[in-house]
């Protein structure tokens, strides 16, 4: 018990070490979005001053951020149901298959995330200017499950191979199709990992920023995107960015601390395995 206690009061502190100096760039944005430019930029920084609303208001209603927000909405979702509907089967699959093929098809599945985005951009941007796709929703939806198909296929295969291979057999034995197979055995069992592959995908393509800014256009840019137009060598506007990147960032901290039991349970998933 004293061993235990010694070895985890030093994880503990490291643990809290690091959360601590990954939080401070959030709390600088959060207090500095509350200030006054001459607040923001004062030498020695102020932590107490007179906290305003100003900067929020301008970004929310004057700029109007609630667009790109409901075009960061439609895009997110659009990607997470497409490509984990697409990945789980996908996955299921290549679970499945034991052999070099499927080692084979996986690494081609890879390699596609290996290479730089701004070399894939290109030809994104190209194709979606001869199909007449710049600015619209299909255009940047098809290009991030593109990008993401790999890490959802990836992850939600190693949520099938965790499942006993002896439910499968009993439910073909039981007469079940190979679609019934995947539906009402394989897809219940994974639950928590699909929930968790919807989750990182989600937030992939809520963040994504370099796609965003090729392929979408004046009623289709997302808030990443928008965010982007803010600041640079104006510090009147740097509030003004900050105030948008909390913004930004709270609906899908408030979205993951709902979803946070989910979260757990899938990343814990794998002890139906034996």
């Amino acid at each position: 018990m004293r061993r235990s206690t010694r070895t985890q009061v030093p994880l503990f502190l490291a643990l809290s070490a690091f959360t601590a100096v990954t939080l401070v760039p959030v709390v600088w944005a959060v207090l500095t979005s509350f200030k006054q430019p001459v607040d923001a930029f004062a030498v020695p920084p102020e932590f107490i001053f007179p906290p305003t609303f100003e900067f929020h208001y301008e970004v929310w209603v004057e700029k109007g951020f609630w667009r790109y927000l409901i075009n960061s909405a439609v895009v997110s979702t659009s990607v997470v149901v497409i490509s984990v509907s697409i990945g789980a089967m996908a996955a299921y699959g290549l679970s499945r298959l034991r052999s070099r093929t499927s080692r084979g098809v996986l690494f081609g599945i890879l390699s596609m995330r290996m290479f730089p985005q701004i070399l894939l951009a290109i030809p994104f941007f190209v194709l979606a200017k001869m199909t007449g796709l710049i600015n619209t929703y299909p255009a940047l939806i098809f290009a991030l499950i593109a990008i993401n198909q790999p890490f959802t296929i990836w992850l939600m295969r190693s949520f099938f191979l965790d499942v006993p291979h002896e439910l499968y057999e009993a439910a073909e034995i039981d007469g079940c199709s190979a679609w019934q197979v995947f539906t009402r055995v394989a897809l219940p069992v994974v639950r928590p990992g699909v929930g968790v592959t919807a989750l990182f995908s989600l937030l992939l393509a809520y963040n994504e920023f370099l796609l965003s800014l090729v392929l979408t256009g004046p009623d289709t840019k997302t808030l990443p995107v928008a965010l982007a137009e803010y600041g640079a060598e104006d510090i009147n506007y740097w509030t003004l960015s900050a105030a948008a990147a909390v913004g930004i960032m709270l609906p899908m901290v408030i979205f993951m601390m709902f979803m946070q039991r989910h979260l757990v349970r899938g990343l814990a998933f794998g002890a139906v395995k034996g």
